[in-house]
């Protein structure tokens, strides 16, 4: 039941279930005995997609030099963020762990839940082909990119927004709402031209919500041949 509940977590739907319930067993489940093969192998797999998937993103889509792209990737691709994303999908009461694992609250530790992480995007990868691991990765990644491209000094959404609109004489307006309790304050952006809305999105922090309006309005711009 938890792995249907990982799985819709993501979005997605396997073929092959099997590849997710090994993405989701520790390896000291593997040493009791239970006849399941450990996660290690997809981990391996996975962390190599996700490098990939994450590189392209900062190549195609901000235009950072190498070592531009090699610090952003350092802050977003860490054992810190994979453990936040395998919280968010609830991978921690999927795990299959040995006895001494889960006496110690296994499934709380950040390193185990952040090899999980790249296990279960390796399983992604191999069940339904690059295409469904990249969009399953940059689901929680294009944020934490936004979020730390945004640091002064740095050609972010917003910026990059305001210069093409500037070439037409024109000037993006934004809109911020919040919602929810203080603990867990949610926001909502939409990013509007001449009464003309252009993309809307939400985040943790008026920033972030900012600047996922804005990457949605560059998009929107480039389909409709205006960028």
């Amino acid at each position: 039941m938890h792995d249907e509940s990982v799985a819709a977590a993501l979005g997605y739907r396997f073929d092959d279930p099997a590849l997710l319930e090994e993405a989701l067993t520790h390896r000291s489940s593997e040493a009791e005995g239970t006849g399941r093969s450990s996660n290690e192998r997809l981990e391996f797999l996975g962390d190599a997609v996700l490098g990939l998937v994450i590189a392209e993103e900062l190549f195609v889509a901000w235009g950072f030099s190498e070592g531009e792209m090699a610090k952003v990737r350092a802050a977003v691709v860490n054992e810190s963020s994979l453990a936040a994303v395998a919280r968010r999908i609830g991978i921690g009461p999927a795990l299959r762990l040995g006895r001494g694992e889960e006496s110690t609250g296994g499934r709380e530790k950040a390193s185990i839940l952040a090899d999980a992480m790249e296990a279960v995007l390796g399983a992604v990868y191999l069940d339904g082909g690059l295409d469904e691991a990249r969009r399953a990765i940059l689901t929680d990644w294009r944020p934490l990119i936004s979020e730390r491209a945004a640091s002064p000094g740095r050609r972010d959404y917003k910026t990059r927004l305001q210069e093409v609109l500037a070439r037409r004489g024109k000037a993006p307006v934004y809109a911020v709402e919040g919602s929810g309790p203080d603990h867990e304050r949610s926001f909502t952006a939409t990013v509007t031209v001449d009464g003309r809305r252009l993309g809307a999105g939400s985040g943790s922090s008026k920033k972030r919500a900012q600047q996922e309006a804005a990457r949605r309005a560059l998009e929107e711009l480039e389909r409709s041949g205006d960028a």
